[in-house]
């Protein structure tokens, strides 16, 4: 694939952050000192990286020198493989790709950094930021006007304290799997789906996999929102407030009065996991399987006749899922900030890379102009993207950490009927409050 990249933000800008990251990372390089510089040196430079009428600034490129490195797992080092070779041809800045594992990135990029010895670029998930930011390793990169190109939840998910941190590329969430040939209708609610479910005959109403122990709340958060249960508060910009465990308020103990219920009545099971509900579903035991993309392909595999739609809810307010965004990030101590927030903003930012690597990975595109294309030719990315557009960012505050486990046993233990709901929850919402002070 040969990439064609547009150049649709300036330089200028691109240079100013550039100057800025070096200076307060303290990594030398290729930029001189300003304080030292000469005046006549100062305007020569000015006057070089003025733009140009087409929006371009060719000689803002040539001033750039050196080399990046880029950690990107497998699927994603192969579209960039392509990118680096456009980027290298038109800058003359080399690019090694360096393949990880994903699933490694983060805490190696925490490790390396400080070292010396990390990427300039990474590819990471956005609710990594909370321990990226707070371990120094990340630096912001300035989307500019080029913000308002993506989808707002994308921007929103890879900004923390007031600072965008990455260039996102993929929005991934839950969303309701139906079985047209048992379900022929998107049910209106949750108490509309399981009679529907019911009313087909099969072995289970609906399905969603959880743990004996640890129950879901990843999949069962669109039904707690439906409550209006959100884990956290939100500050006047959007940002998540650890101090606001909004879920320990009266709508989080009206969700767990509804998921003592629905445990007593056999509709949340816990000894369904995620591969028996699967298995399950393909199988045609069920009109309905609370899932992800990842299940679709086996799902069609297996002769189901698949619709996506929005999550039916529980409570009077709408259902929302957690969003994940994946992007790329900028390390703090990379020595060629120019050249890094070149590459992902006028190249990893064209709508021509953000499709590639939505045909590679299946998610739904960052870039409003892929996002839409995607959703124009595609039915199971279009009800993703469409359940994605109203889902919520995943909490990248480091807080998060002390959450899930009280947050997932506690689901299990009121759906057991282990106690009584309401004293079960407030408990967790204590336990939780204490862990994070």
């Amino acid at each position: 694939m040969t990439v064609n990249t547009g150049r649709f933000t300036t330089m200028t800008a691109l240079l100013g952050l550039g100057a800025l990251a070096l200076t307060s990372c303290g990594s030398g390089g290729d930029s001189p000192d300003a304080d030292a510089a000469d005046p006549a040196e100062t305007e020569t430079t000015e006057a070089e990286t003025t733009e140009s009428e087409d929006g371009d600034s060719e000689s803002g490129e040539a001033a750039a020198s050196g080399s990046l490195t880029i950690w990107a797992d497998a699927n994603r080092a192969e579209v960039l493989a392509d990118v680096a070779e456009d980027f290298e041809s038109d800058t003359g800045i080399s690019v090694e790709i360096l393949q990880q594992d994903f699933e490694e990135i983060r805490d190696q990029f925490v490790s390396q950094v400080p070292t010396g010895e990390g990427p300039d670029i990474a590819v990471g998930a956005h609710d990594w930021l909370g321990v990226l930011v707070n371990n120094g390793v990340v630096a912001p990169v300035e989307l500019g006007d080029t913000a308002g190109d993506f989808e707002e939840i994308a921007v929103d998910a890879w900004t923390y304290e007031g600072q965008t941190y990455g260039l996102p590329y993929s929005i991934e969430n839950i969303a309701l799997l139906r079985n047209t040939e048992l379900a022929p209708e998107a049910p209106a609610d949750f108490d509309a789906m399981i009679q529907m479910g019911e009313e087909a005959g099969t072995e289970y109403p609906f399905l969603v996999g959880l743990t004996p122990n640890e129950s879901d709340p990843y999949h069962l958060y669109p039904f707690q929102t439906s409550f209006g249960a959100p884990v956290f508060g939100t500050d006047e910009d959007g940002s998540y407030d650890s101090s606001q465990l909004t879920m320990a308020d009266a709508g989080g103990e009206e969700f767990a009065g509804w998921l003592a219920e629905q445990g007593e009545a056999g509709v949340l099971n816990l000894n369904i996991d995620g591969d028996l509900a699967q298995e399950s579903f393909n199988g045609g035991n069920s009109p309905f399987f609370l899932t992800g993309p990842w299940n679709v392909t086996g799902a069609q595999e297996a002769g189901i006749d698949v619709a996506v739609d929005p999550i039916p809810a529980a409570g009077d307010q709408d259902a929302q899922p957690f969003a994940g965004v994946q992007g790329f990030f900028l390390s703090s101590q990379s020595e060629n900030v120019v050249a890094a927030s070149n590459f992902l903003i006028n190249y990893v930012g064209t709508a021509e890379v953000q499709t590639a690597l939505y045909e590679t990975g299946g998610r739904a595109p960052a870039l409003t102009e892929s996002f839409d294309q995607a959703l124009s030719e595609d039915e199971i990315v279009a009800g993703f993207g469409e359940v994605g557009a109203e889902a919520v960012p995943m909490p990248a505050i480091p807080e998060m950490g002390a959450v899930w486990d009280d947050w997932g046993s506690s689901q299990a233990a009121i759906i057991k009927g282990d106690g009584d709901p309401v004293e079960l929850w407030q408990k967790m919402s204590q336990d939780i409050t204490s862990a994070i002070d």
